[in-house]
């Protein structure tokens, strides 16, 4: 904490990583399995099909460094999931773009729950709006854009605004568990998409489903 001066920047590393790819969530055993977490689900999907370990790091995040091939190019990931809660994953987020040197907003891809999408249905978004969604309006207010790339997947609306909070941090029914466990496996394979063959083919791919 510094009082009295700047406080000190994370260090610049000096690889060039193609991507940083961030599932939101809250962290703990309380908030696992919920409609809110399964940005988080989607980024463990994501270590599991690319043999790579979730770590702590320095910037309020778990991490894995991952070489992937796409196309026969090599292609340098960052996969995070924030330690912080929801409401401050720009805390988690504007650290790792600023230590890994990744400046152009469409290099970070955010996976997160959508309230204005039905529970089944997944889709790729470039910027634009936040749509109240806080975990998104901390990361643009420590990037300094809302240009980033966005996986939403829907979780659709609760009965009323009031019961906003209850609806995605409660447990979930198994129906819809169903629906939400199939729309991770296709939120991965969209980040995979974008990865591999680029943000056009991808939105072409996924949103049209």
């Amino acid at each position: 904490m510094a009082l009295f001066g700047r406080a000190k920047r994370p260090e610049r590393r000096g690889s060039e990583f193609d991507f940083l790819i961030v599932g939101l969530g809250n962290p703990g055993t309380k908030y696992s399995r919920t409609r809110h977490n399964v940005g988080f689900e989607a980024i463990e999907l994501l270590a599991t099909r690319l043999n790579a370990t979730l770590k702590a790091g320095r910037d309020r995040a778990l991490f894995a460094e991952v070489n992937t091939t796409a196309n026969a190019q090599t292609k340098h990931l960052l996969l995070a999931m924030p330690t912080t809660f929801m409401n401050e994953s720009g805390n988690a987020v504007g650290p790792l773009a600023r230590r890994y040197a990744i400046s152009d907003p469409l290099k970070i891809i955010v996976v997160h729950d959508e309230l204005d999408l039905e529970p089944g249905v997944v889709k790729i978004k470039s910027g634009g709006g936040l749509a109240g969604h806080n975990g998104l309006a901390s990361i643009t207010q420590h990037l300094k854009t809302q240009d980033f790339l966005r996986v939403r997947i829907g979780v659709g609306k609760p009965p009323s605004k009031e019961q906003g909070g209850d609806h995605v941090l409660s447990k979930i029914p198994a129906r819809e568990r169903e629906l939400l466990d199939i729309s991770v496996q296709v939120a991965a394979d969209a980040v995979q998409l974008i990865v591999a063959e680029g943000l056009d083919a991808a939105m072409r791919n996924i949103n049209a489903r």
